[in-house]
């Protein structure tokens, strides 16, 4: 197996566990991870999504991830296809959550690019519609 077919492999197993948990597997993600790491996701942190932050190591990661699964609950998490070249893993599919404190929900089309070394994500960017997902945590700021 090529080290690109590995790297999908890996990749497609955490995606069907994420979803398959609604969000439940965030300990397999953690140890998938290196110990540096760079992780954006497209809101950047903006008011309202503090959490998505850029981070550079595992542990900041794990604040992350602790910060969706607070304020989110996973309706799913699909992938549609995934493209493999080198040390790269794309994913592109759909992905609905609902707010926690509000009850609303959103779905969007996401993208993500994995970027591994030795088996484990050094780089992960995440990409979706982030103006649907602050409409449900409540008014727009602002």
């Amino acid at each position: 197996m090529s080290q690109a077919a590995a790297n999908k492999a890996i990749l497609k197993e955490a995606f069907e566990r994420w979803h398959d948990t609604k969000g439940g597997s965030v300990d397999h993600w953690m140890s998938l991870l290196a110990d540096e790491v760079d992780f954006r996701s497209l809101a950047d942190g903006k008011s309202g999504l503090e959490f998505t932050a850029r981070r550079s190591t595992r542990a900041e990661v794990g604040e992350y991830m602790s910060g969706l699964v607070a304020m989110f609950e996973m309706i799913h998490y699909t992938v549609d296809f995934y493209v493999a070249e080198d040390d790269r893993v794309v994913a592109v599919g759909r992905t609905s959550w609902r707010h926690r404190e509000t009850g609303q929900t959103f779905d969007t089309p996401k993208a993500d690019i994995a970027r591994f070394k030795d088996g484990k994500i050094t780089a992960f960017y995440e990409i979706y519609d982030t103006a649907a997902i602050l409409a449900c945590t409540g008014p727009m700021p602002s």
